[in-house]
């Protein structure tokens, strides 16, 4: 396979896990945390990527196809840990939340405060005992193996 299909299977492959993370917000009503939100952007970096090199920018660009899936895939395994407990995640939106402790009256019972935090250390969803996050970093793993072998044939 020639460098340009490679190209053209890693864009779509990051843009169906872009339109899949916004299928299960909109549709299946499941917001996303901070950390998924962080997981969304190198998959749209390397889909820019994508389209620069296909319009014949090759040479060294296309090495940050891979950069950018092997983040996301990297954030993926962070995200995924943060999870299932096995590291700490960020205080900001991992653990016991906000500290209520720290507030005063006035903020504790004021309405313009958010309602819904979304916890990066809770699973929201998951398939064969494996979250989003889980199933990111697989994926993007495999897109970023595709990247090499595509930036290597360019």
């Amino acid at each position: 396979m020639n460098s340009k299909a490679l190209v053209i299977i890693a864009g779509l492959g990051s843009a169906a896990l872009l339109l899949g993370a916004y299928g299960f917000e909109h549709i299946g009503g499941l917001l996303p945390c901070k950390m998924c939100l962080w997981q969304r952007w190198p998959h749209g970096i390397a889909i820019v990527v994508a389209f620069i090199v296909l319009l014949g920018h090759k040479r060294n660009i296309i090495w940050l196809g891979p950069i950018a899936t092997a983040t996301t895939g990297s954030i993926g395994v962070y995200h995924a840990g943060v999870e299932w407990k096995w590291w700490a995640g960020p205080t900001s939106c991992s653990g016991g939340g906000a500290d209520l402790g720290a507030m005063d009256g006035g903020a504790l019972l004021s309405l313009d405060t958010p309602t819904g935090i979304i916890m990066c250390d809770e699973i929201v969803w998951q398939f064969m005992g494996m979250s989003m996050a889980g199933w990111n970093a697989i994926f993007a793993f495999g897109l970023t193996a595709i990247w090499i072998m595509a930036a290597r044939r360019a």
